[in-house]
């Protein structure tokens, strides 16, 4: 096993080692830090300090694009931007541990899974959304705030806003249903809780729809990277310019559906499992403050659309609930509730669209 010459096929070239020392301060800090992040899960700081000491880590010259640091399991190392100064490898080593300390391995040191990410013999399977989970738990251990974004033309709310941030914005509104909690614990022990919980909240179907979007999205800004560093060839410019922007509509396409799926496949199923005024409460409260979840395009309908269409549903099925279960006329469009919910919908959901 090579590892060098896998390394140079990526456009990394190792340039020194980190010293010992450099490395002893990054694990003993990235796990007091993993454990005072996440109080829940009784974490072990020397247990995860101990396993993360065995870490190589190198410097490298990397092509432009390529994240600042990655890890390699092949020999369980992290090769960082020769760039970055010492004192500056914790903050970008905390992604990498994570991916380090998520690994499943079998026999012979092949990888099986890691995080939500699962290796099958010829393929691997939910690479973009586990990059997605691992960055979202760096962000909260580095202190990073959620803020507001334009990527692909699409205005984001994302807690990540400068790595991985579209998949992280999507990965928001997963966590607005399915909770942080189980989140954090099937990304960093590799279980399946969390794809379990979006499978019985919506359907298998579903949760491989999401997760096929969530590795479409992240291949293709691989390709853009990939797609940019080649731009210095001015013979190609234009091509490579028009490939880009394909990519970039491809991106916009998918987050917009996959947005589009995951509202309309998690509020349905909440409705339909509606028993009781109280529940039929909380679910228009929750339509409501999902809204800054929302990633938003020019002319983006669908939010609307579908907040009008299950607002109705919900005011026919309360009648239905108050007189004990006893059919009412549905609402129509053109009842006074619709007409004023159309007005309310206009200022609360598009007034202040960023």
């Amino acid at each position: 096993m090579n590892i060098e010459k896998d390394l140079q096929k990526d456009g990394i070239i190792v340039t020194e080692q980190v010293d010992t020392d450099t490395i002893l301060t990054i694990t003993k800090n990235i796990a007091k830090k993993i454990v005072k992040t996440f109080p829940n899960f009784n974490l072990n700081e020397d247990e995860i300090f101990s396993k993360l000491f065995t870490l190589n880590m190198y410097k490298a010259t990397m092509p432009e694009g390529m994240a600042e640091a990655n890890y390699c399991y092949k020999n369980s190392s992290i090769y960082f931007n020769s760039h970055i100064p010492n004192e500056d490898l914790e903050e970008f080593a905390i992604h990498e541990c994570l991916h380090f300390l998520q690994e499943v391995k079998g026999k012979k040191n092949k990888i099986k899974k890691m995080g939500l990410s699962k290796y099958y013999k010829f393929k691997t399977v939910g690479t973009g959304i586990n990059e997605a989970a691992v960055q979202y738990i760096s962000a909260k251990i580095i202190g990073i705030k959620p803020d507001f974004e334009k990527y692909y033309n699409i205005n984001i709310y994302t807690p990540s806003p400068s790595y991985y941030p579209v998949i992280c914005a999507l990965l928001n509104e997963l966590i607005y249903f399915v909770g942080e909690d189980i989140l954090f614990k099937s990304t960093f022990f590799s279980t399946d809780e969390f794809q379990k919980s979006i499978i019985k909240q919506t359907s298998k179907k579903v949760y491989d729809a999401i997760l096929y979007a969530f590795d479409d999205i992240l291949n293709y800004e691989e390709q853009i990277i990939i797609l940019k560093n080649k731009l210095s060839n001015a013979n190609q410019t234009q091509k490579l310019q028009t490939e880009i922007e394909k990519y970039r509509e491809n991106i916009n396409i998918t987050f917009m559906q996959t947005q589009n799926l995951i509202i309309q496949e998690f509020f349905d199923s909440e409705y339909n499992n509606i028993t009781n005024l109280e529940q039929l409460d909380t679910l228009r409260k929750k339509i409501v403050h999902f809204k800054p979840f929302l990633g938003l395009t020019e002319n983006y309908s669908f939010f609307e659309n579908y907040y009008l269409e299950i607002m109705n549903k919900l005011e026919h099925k309360s009648n239905i609930l108050e007189n004990g279960g006893t059919e009412t006329a549905l609402q129509t469009k053109h009842s006074p509730f619709m007409d004023l919910l159309h007005k309310i919908v206009d200022v609360l959901f598009y007034k202040d669209s960023y």
